[in-house]
């Protein structure tokens, strides 16, 4: 496997993001994943990311996320993105109040035999939570 098939399974992972069916995960992951920046209450391995995506769909079922630059060599895949969405549902204790949200974030994967087997990455979870209205703002 290589770089071509990486970005394949990066694509796909992106898709099932952005199309709510995580079935694939199992497809693209390792069952060993390791995530060095698992989101909040995130759990281990393929099914981690599946309860998070749920998670977070489920406060922005219109949740989208746009990749904005992608960089890969034979054994990683590096991308920038930005995540859209409006919060339609309960998320992180918020309720849901009709705001949208624009964030942006980057991963850094590690594959093998076509499979991401670790990630690192950060989105901007502090600038999500407050549009939402879940953190005071300080004005001055």
């Amino acid at each position: 496997m290589g770089q071509q098939e990486n970005i394949a399974a990066t694509e796909k992972f992106g898709a099932a993001v952005n199309g709510g069916d995580f079935a694939v995960f199992p497809e693209v992951m390792a069952a060993g994943i390791v995530d060095h920046d698992p989101a909040p209450d995130q759990g281990p391995g393929p099914e981690g990311f599946v309860a998070f995506f749920e998670t977070f769909r489920a406060g922005f079922p219109d949740l989208a996320v746009e990749v904005e630059q992608m960089v890969a060599d034979e054994e990683h895949v590096a991308f920038a993105y930005t995540i859209t969405g409006t919060h339609r549902g309960e998320f992180q204790g918020v309720a849901p109040n009709g705001k949208p949200i624009r964030a942006r974030g980057m991963q850094i994967a590690r594959f093998e035999d076509g499979k991401m087997v670790e990630r690192w990455g950060s989105s901007d979870e502090l600038g999500i939570m407050k549009q939402i209205g879940g953190v005071a703002t300080v004005t001055g």
